[in-house]
């Protein structure tokens, strides 16, 4: 691996200044490498997870993909522009000029998730690459197949200078992350994040960390409740919940907790009438998360929750080698439960009630804050309280999850769930070093200042100038 980094590092300094051309054609390449191979991507997929809906791989990782690189194609030119800045008085009337330009970093380092294998590598490649950057991509070792892939395609789209895949296990992550990079991105969960963070300590690299959390759903009294449960219920359930973004938990108004339920359950039944045999519906990624999700179920039960599984065909799951697990709704759940006390990543959800909106809130404030918060309701004035007096990463209102897929919002998480932001323009300038640049004059300023010895009249002037 460092060779492979000291490679790119050396022809990224020969390259010198990056070309918008030359940018422009990377990240074509990267768009010609996802979708000539949109089939053997969904298949690999598929295979890692036991079984991936091949619609919701094309939708969430493979289009998802394409989208972001060609948005970062499209812009890069204005993203990549110089920008002109006010320079302070009397600078500016005697000829001083400032700006700041955009700088690629060098060479920056990806970790990625194995819950959107393709989407979360090729999606901050798409800042990476318009920044001017060179890219080393570490993938999961939960995700073989893919990982395999990628490092059978890459070499036909890239050179290894360019863009490069690293697979392997926890030692090679770690090794990974110890890399002197210019700029290291992590997906991931927040425990693993505090060891790539003493990673990457040691070389002071810069890091973005892309997280998760328990994000909450407050539904309002104004809202409708079969919309709400209808769009929770699919955000839920894609990807079997195994995604950073899905909805945690719920609360809802104590009077509308059983017609929140129902609706999960009709919601839940209409999307998914069977389970086990339906190519629609995704598979737990591995034995070791499906047994973590049915010790949580276990454990809430045994803690006094009321779990509905909803299982409209009454498949036997138990018989079954499938790891395909239906929705579970907890009811009843508290804090002793351990769905409330870790992000669940599955297709269980916990629905809390409350009484006042203030409560909820109250609620929300009390966790670590959440990588995303969606509310649901027409009544203004509590929406923006909810708004003014929470803090999340970002905010679907009226729906979850969808924040994510608008390339002009900056998507990242706060504290626990995150820092920094990628997407779109936010990603360019993530891995783009902002330079500020200031050209003096040829009047000799310092002098006419008083700002050089020996100090005298001048030099008090201009302090007194200062201070006022």
């Amino acid at each position: 691996m460092h060779n492979i980094l000291d490679r790119q590092r050396a022809a990224f300094m020969g390259e010198l200044p990056v070309s918008l051309a030359t940018r422009k054609d990377r990240l074509e390449r990267a768009i010609a490498m996802i979708s000539e191979n949109a089939t053997r991507f969904c298949d690999a997929l598929s295979e890692d997870f036991g079984h991936r809906s091949r619609e919701q791989s094309m939708i969430a990782d493979i289009a998802a993909s394409i989208g972001p690189l060609r948005h970062a194609r499209k812009h890069v030119g204005r993203w990549s522009k110089s920008e002109r800045k006010p320079v302070m008085f009397p600078l500016g009337l005697l000829g001083g000029r400032a700006w700041i330009e955009y700088q690629p970093k060098g060479v920056v380092g990806v970790i990625a998730p194995w819950n959107f294998p393709v989407n979360l590598v090729m999606s901050p490649l798409a800042g990476v690459l318009a920044a001017g950057n060179r890219a080393m991509v570490k993938t999961s070792e939960f995700t073989p197949v893919i990982a395999a892939l990628f490092e059978e395609l890459a070499p036909r789209y890239f050179a290894p200078e360019e863009v490069a895949f690293v697979s392997g296990g926890p030692e090679i992550g770690k090794a990974f992350a110890e890399l002197p990079f210019d700029h290291l991105l992590f997906t991931g969960a927040t425990g693993i994040a505090k060891h790539i963070l003493h990673a990457a300590a040691d070389n002071l690299t810069p890091v973005t960390l892309e997280l998760g959390g328990k994000s909450p759903v407050v539904v309002g009294r104004s809202a409708d409740i079969v919309q709400a449960t209808e769009r929770v219920a699919m955000g839920k359930m894609l990807n079997a919940g195994q995604i950073c973004l899905a909805p945690d938990y719920m609360l809802v108004p104590a009077e509308k907790e059983e017609e929140v339920v129902a609706g999960l359950t009709r919601a839940a039944s209409a999307m998914y009438p069977t389970l086990l045999v339906n190519s629609d519906y995704t598979a737990v990624i591995n034995d070791r998360h499906h047994a973590r999700l049915s010790a949580w179920i276990e454990d809430a039960r045994a803690k006094g929750a009321e779990v509905i599984a909803v299982n409209p065909a009454n498949e036997d799951f138990a018989a079954s080698n499938s790891r395909k697990m239906p929705l579970h709704i907890i009811r009843g759940a508290t804090d002793e439960m351990t769905v409330m006390q870790e992000e669940i990543f599955g297709p269980i959800l916990p629905v809390r009630s409350y009484v006042h909106i203030d409560d909820a809130i109250a609620e929300v404030n009390r966790r670590d804050r959440p990588l995303a918060l969606y509310y649901f309701g027409s009544d203004g004035g509590e929406r923006r309280q909810v708004l003014d007096r929470t803090i999340s990463g970002g905010v679907t209102l009226d729906d979850v999850i969808f924040h994510v897929s608008q390339e002009d919002l900056p998507f990242g998480g706060i504290g626990p769930s995150g820092t920094g932001a990628y997407h779109g323009e936010a990603g360019f300038r993530t891995f783009s070093h902002v330079r500020s640049i200031y050209r003096q004059p040829r009047l000799d300023v310092a002098k006419l200042a008083g700002m050089k010895p020996p100090y005298g009249k001048a030099t008090w002037a201009t302090i007194k100038r200062q201070m006022k």
